[in-house]
């Protein structure tokens, strides 16, 4: 996926976030490189706010607001920076991906579980072992003359 060639993240069936709504800031890397590092301006930062993002749905607005509150903003966007790459080029996809794979996870909604009741053999081995275990523990006690 060349970050050139596409002009939206895939982020659920039907739902694609454009890629105008996610500003993408160059900023100058930190950490160890020598002379690389202090000239070029090889990580990005991008930042996507979920509030007035036009391509969600309002439920999916609302989870998205609800379980990913912790890494949003009070304005309701999302920054991701990436900065392992020497690339800005490649530093730029991976933070890319990363935000598609952070809304993909969040908008997964769990199967509902269904109540099953335990099965005959599974309550008859229960009761069974119960009576057993009861019977064991009697006979640990003292006899009443």
């Amino acid at each position: 996926m060349s970050s050139s060639d596409i002009d939206s993240l895939d982020v659920a069936p039907g739902t694609f976030i454009p890629l105008s709504e996610i500003e993408v800031r160059a900023i100058s890397g930190g950490g160890p490189g020598g002379q690389h590092v202090n000239k070029s301006a090889t990580r990005v930062a991008i930042t996507w706010n979920v509030r007035t993002s036009r391509a969600l749905r309002d439920e999916q607005r609302a989870r998205l607001l609800e379980k990913l509150a912790s890494r949003l903003d009070q304005d309701g966007a999302m920054r991701i920076v990436a900065g392992e790459f020497r690339s800005q080029q490649q530093n730029r996809r991976a933070a890319l991906e990363r935000l598609q794979q952070v809304v993909q996870r969040a908008l997964i909604v769990p199967r509902t579980r269904k109540a099953t009741k335990p099965t005959r053999g599974s309550v008859e081995r229960r009761l069974d072992e119960k009576r057993r275990r009861s019977e064991t523990k009697s006979e640990r006690r003292r006899i009443n003359d």
